[in-house]
């Protein structure tokens, strides 16, 4: 039963965070580690998700590199959010990077 779900909002082949990962910075990943790219850390950051949360969060990828919908663009005319943008039930999160820790902040409050 899903009761949160979990938007990443990007380009697939950009950057997952505003800072490279490093031993002191780190974004709760291993599996994508120093690969630094949405597309390796999206699968990473659902796997984790998954493993902490079960069936009660989804994970959904919204990749801007073909077409950027509608209310990304507005999202972004009215908050401008750094990407990649997190979006927790439909409501902007600022994280600006996927981040595990940050994430699930955002997720225990509504649990």
């Amino acid at each position: 039963m899903t009761l949160i779900t979990v938007e990443v909002v990007g380009y697939t082949y950009r950057p997952c965070g505003p800072f490279p990962c490093d031993t002191e910075r780190s974004c709760g990943l291993e599996t994508c580690f120093q690969k630094e790219k949405l597309s390796y850390a999206f699968p990473a950051l659902a796997d984790a998700l998954k493993e902490k949360y079960g069936d009660t969060v989804s994970v959904e990828l919204v990749a801007l590199d073909k077409e950027i919908p509608n209310r990304i663009k507005e999202l972004v005319r009215v908050e401008h959010p750094p990407l990649p943008i997190i979006l927790v039930n439909g409501k902007l999160v600022p994280v600006g990077a996927v981040s595990v820790p940050r994430i699930s902040e955002c997720i225990d409050s509504l649990l």
